[in-house]
């Protein structure tokens, strides 16, 4: 599609988010609609928040898990940038008036020692150069109507990025198996969801490769201390206002949340 178009779609789904309302499938009424396609709309939806004061803090990772996958009926991952305006701190409430149809997922969020890029890196280069993780929750909330998306969809919209909650306790990722911490969510008291870092592609670590691997290919550079989200370990969880979440991942550390 020509560029004028796609702008036009990003400007549909900043003015979505903008005014807290869902538009229609893209993918829907545009079939032949690529998956690069998609990565120029978020660029254009992400820069009209940037030209408004926001800035770019780090970076997510989405559609990690097969529970997602399934739930979401969309079987590849995808990424998308976290801006300034999006983080909320550890026990936040957030207002439910700031967003449309959220859900939340519990997460591994990596801190890098240096810069990262791709192409050609291995989980062996993000484990060295991870300098601490922590646990948090990604709001996800998708701008596209009953969450009715196939891949095209979620990739313009940002990967479907809401706000995301990062937990104060950083631990050095060398000192766990990344792979089989096991990571429980309560809401209101009662356990929801269960996972291990297994979930995210195989390892949480082999999801910011990727995510290395794909922004390499853009000529785009993973930023030392900047959050990375790698994806969820369970599936998600819908959420309105009075919930309260916690999150707590072994050897880790908790992260909590609630909605008003």
């Amino acid at each position: 599609m020509d560029n004028e178009s796609l702008d036009r779609i990003g400007d549909a789904l900043y003015e979505a988010w903008l005014s807290r309302r869902v538009i229609a499938p893209i993918s829907a009424d545009l079939p032949g609609l690529t998956i690069d396609d998609a990565y120029r709309i978020q660029q254009r939806m992400v820069g009209r928040r940037l030209e408004k004061g926001e800035r770019i803090i780090g970076k997510k990772i989405g559609v990690t898990s097969k529970v997602v996958q399934q739930m979401l009926n969309v079987h590849q991952p995808d990424f998308g940038v976290l801006l300034s305006g999006m983080h909320y701190e550890d026990g936040a409430a957030i207002p439910m008036s700031s967003l449309i149809q959220p859900r939340a997922e519990g997460e591994i969020a990596f801190f890098l020692k240096e810069d990262l890029r791709g192409p050609g890196v291995t989980i062996t280069q993000v484990m060295d150069l991870t300098k601490e993780v922590a646990a948090c929750f990604e709001i996800v909330d998708s701008r596209i109507r009953n969450w009715s998306i196939g891949i095209q969809d979620t990739v313009a919209d940002n990967a479907s990025c809401g706000v995301f909650v990062l937990g104060k306790e950083r631990v050095d990722a060398q000192t766990i198996d990344l792979q089989t911490c096991g990571m429980v969510i309560e809401k209101n008291g009662e356990v929801v969801a269960t996972g291990a870092g297994a979930a995210a592609l195989g390892h949480p670590a082999n999801a910011v490769a990727w995510l290395a691997n794909e922004l390499g290919a853009r000529g785009i550079t993973l930023k030392a201390g900047e959050p990375i989200l790698s994806g969820s370990l369970a599936s998600l969880i819908p959420v309105a206002a009075g919930d309260s979440l916690r999150v707590r991942i072994d050897g880790i550390g908790a992260c909590s949340v609630s909605f008003q």
